[in-house]
């Protein structure tokens, strides 16, 4: 697969091979913050640091085990910091990470273009 400079591939075989698809870094990537929560968090940690619940509250419609999951996946991707606290009960604070925080410049840059064509796209679907 030819690549440019920045490592985004300029030309595709055809077909793509699923396998290369799967081991793609990109489709792994997208594959991580396409699931229904990972944005809004990101966002809410790239304001500040949480504690489980404020996040829990902060974010209306997701469930204990549903935040807790994509808490630990994105700790185990290396974009969430958890911090225990030794108190008691122990209580535990969620922030990003310094790869995190990378993230919110593309993610913002994405935000940013789908406020600027959500319209086009709400027309694009009318027409069909």
């Amino acid at each position: 697969m030819s690549t440019t400079h920045t490592g985004v591939p300029t030309a595709l075989p055809h077909p793509v091979p699923a396998a290369e698809y799967q081991a793609c870094p990109v489709t792994d990537v997208l594959q991580l913050l396409g699931d229904k929560w990972t944005l809004l968090l990101i966002s809410l940690l790239g304001q500040r640091p949480y504690r489980f619940n404020e996040l829990h509250r902060a974010v209306d419609g997701i469930s204990q085990r549903m935040l807790t999951r994509t808490l630990r996946t994105l700790e185990t991707d290396g974009l969430v910091e958890r911090e225990v606290f030794p108190t008691v009960p122990p209580s535990v604070e969620y922030r990003l990470s310094p790869l995190g925080t990378s993230l919110l410049e593309p993610v913002s840059a994405l935000a940013g273009w789908a406020v600027t064509h959500h319209g086009e796209i709400v027309a694009a679907r009318g027409r069909r």
